[in-house]
């Protein structure tokens, strides 16, 4: 799963028009982000496997970034601190609503790798990821109902908020198929620094949201 956590941001506009699209990517790919650092500093590990359904990769131990538990301790943090900064409780709960949508999107995808808390317990997957074609359509069609949604939402303001918005839209679909169709990565410390690369994306989205309004404003 990767646009389709995007989509969920793109598509939170419409229920927090005041939130900037560079605060709701940031939620809704809030643990995506803290994994690779996490990778990095080895409190987290991952495998290579190029052999496997979906990413070749075996996430063997990301409790603090992506278990259920954890993700809800991110979801109020992150929620807290938008209302703490903002003083809008709306824009607060779309904001902590958008981290835990990441899990359930995994949920969705995954196989039972996921934890529900730090520690030994079960493992959860629903495994959508064995196959490709539905995973693909399951995928895209949440991101084009994401890009649907703020592009209805909202209105350019100049050149940057159109041309800017949909070079943001064609780049995220060409990294997701570069994810999908390209070679496999040459070790998990590629991968960490390549997941730290998400950052530009939120920048982006920053960038473009500033100059877009609500439509109808």
């Amino acid at each position: 799963m990767f646009i389709g956590h995007f989509a969920v941001g793109l598509g939170l506009k419409r229920a927090a028009p005041t939130v900037s699209l560079g605060t709701l990517f940031l939620g809704a790919q809030f643990i995506d982000l803290l994994w690779p650092s996490l990778l990095l500093a080895g409190v987290e590990q991952a495998e290579l496997a190029p052999g496997a359904k979906g990413p070749p990769l075996a996430f063997t131990h990301y409790p603090v970034s992506h278990s259920l538990l954890m993700v809800i301790v991110w979801a109020v943090l992150f929620g807290g601190g938008h209302y703490a900064l903002r003083r809008q409780l709306r824009g607060a709960l779309v904001c902590a609503a958008a981290v835990v949508s990441h899990w359930l999107l995994d949920l969705l995808v995954h196989h039972p790798d996921l934890p529900l808390y730090p520690g030994d317990g079960p493992r959860l997957g629903l495994g959508l990821w064995n196959s490709l074609p539905a995973s693909l359509a399951v995928e895209l069609a949440l991101f084009g109902a994401g890009t649907w949604l703020y592009a209805w939402s909202t209105r350019a303001t100049d050149r940057v908020g159109s041309i800017g918005f949909w070079s943001l839209i064609v780049f995220l679909l060409v990294i997701h198929a570069g994810n999908i169709f390209g070679a496999p990565p040459p070790s998990i410390t590629a991968v960490a620094w390549v997941g730290q690369a998400q950052w530009l994306l939120v920048l982006w989205a920053y960038w473009v949201d500033a100059h877009r309004r609500r439509a109808g404003a």
